[in-house]
């Protein structure tokens, strides 16, 4: 499940291209208009690019087999 842009968020300064270690986004050569993510079976899901946008654009849809990774153990 590849990352959700916001199109009415984005600011288009497109960190999330820079920073994808996969390189989900490809190559973007228009760098005004809002990222694409040409390969969204490659995510991993890592949330470098949720993490790193200004805007608050992105968010992750993660998939139910891993969720476990990304649940906080209560009291710990």
């Amino acid at each position: 499940m590849p990352p959700i842009i916001k199109k009415e968020k984005c600011i288009a300064c497109h960190h999330c291209v820079d920073i994808c270690p996969v390189d989900a986004y490809g190559l973007q050569e228009v760098r005004k208009q809002t990222p694409v993510i040409r390969y969204p079976e490659e995510c991993w899901h890592c949330n470098a690019c949720v993490f790193d946008c200004p805007a608050g654009a992105i968010s992750l849809r993660i998939p139910t087999p891993a969720m476990m990774v990304f649940v906080d153990a209560p009291g710990k």
